[in-house]
């Protein structure tokens, strides 16, 4: 579909309500949720899409589009309303991962109208995982920088198997499939160049102070090694959300749904068994 300027590849299963948005995190695609989608989908609408960047989603780039730069925080919250419109969805359970999560409390601080409740994954809230400062950020915005980013992009992408590790908790359960699915976006077209405009883009997210007014019901879930986004980052988190619940996994990093998917599902059950019996 083609929502906010962008032509986005996305993927449904289930039906009815209510309906759950999943945005994955930095580096992956929808195919990071295969492995708990169905779950979702026995319990209604399942939605996953490829953020920008990332999967099969259309790659702007700076000569292509007109208006806001389709990259920032801002604008994929608003690609992610222009979805739920187009397909129908009044309101959805946000289930975000690491700065899929961002997006996601982004989404609740915005359209709180939009949001039944908030389903966290070591969301990257305190951190913009962006390596580079933003002071050195209007120096490569230069034509000269523009033309080398993609070769930093590329050297990013030569790291990716061993980001990938680093994610897990036990790097061996890995599965040749699962590289597969994390590798393949790197032969889309233009890769490179989108991934260094959405690290130009990005910022660490602006949400001091504000977390206190999100009156959504929110789980947020953390592996106990990950080393990604630190366990106390998420305690944090649960902190500041009024009411928010914490599940910490043992012996998981920072992929939960998919390195420990029963454990991840457990908990996932248990807050919709309670949002079902206060009638949320």
């Amino acid at each position: 579909l083609t929502v906010a300027g962008v032509e986005l590849h996305y993927k449904t299963e289930g039906w009815g309500e209510p309906a759950f948005v999943l945005l994955h995190g930095f580096g992956a695609s929808l195919f990071s949720w295969q492995g708990v989608m169905p779950f979702f989908a026995e319990r209604g609408t399942a939605v996953a899409f490829d953020r920008p960047a990332f999967g099969l989603t259309q790659r702007p780039l700076p000569e292509e589009w007109t208006g806001r730069n389709p990259y920032t925080l801002e604008a994929q919250t608003d690609q992610t309303v222009a979805l739920m419109d187009s397909l129908g969805l009044s309101k959805a359970i946000l289930v975000g991962h690491s700065a899929g999560g961002a997006t996601a409390v982004a989404m609740a601080l915005r359209y709180p109208e939009r949001v039944r409740a908030l389903i966290l994954v070591s969301p990257a809230i305190y951190q913009g995982g962006n390596p580079i400062p933003e002071w050195a950020k209007p120096l490569l915005q230069t034509p000269q920088a523009r033309r080398l980013g993609p070769l930093l992009a590329r050297l990013m992408g030569a790291q990716a198997d061993r980001l990938l590790r680093f994610a897990w908790h036990d790097p061996d359960r890995i599965t040749p499939e699962t590289r597969v699915g994390y590798f393949k976006p790197f032969r889309a077209q233009n890769w490179d160049r989108a991934l260094w405009e959405l690290t130009l883009a990005g910022r660490p997210p602006d949400f001091a102070g504000r977390l206190g007014s999100i009156g959504v019901p929110t789980l947020v879930i953390t592996g106990d090694g990950d080393r990604t986004v630190p366990p106390e980052n998420s305690v944090r988190l649960a902190r500041e959300i009024p009411d928010a619940e914490l599940v910490v996994i043992p012996r998981c990093g920072h992929v939960a749904h998919e390195e420990c998917p029963a454990e991840f599902r457990a908990a996932v059950e248990g807050f919709l068994a309670k949002l079902d019996a206060e009638g949320r």
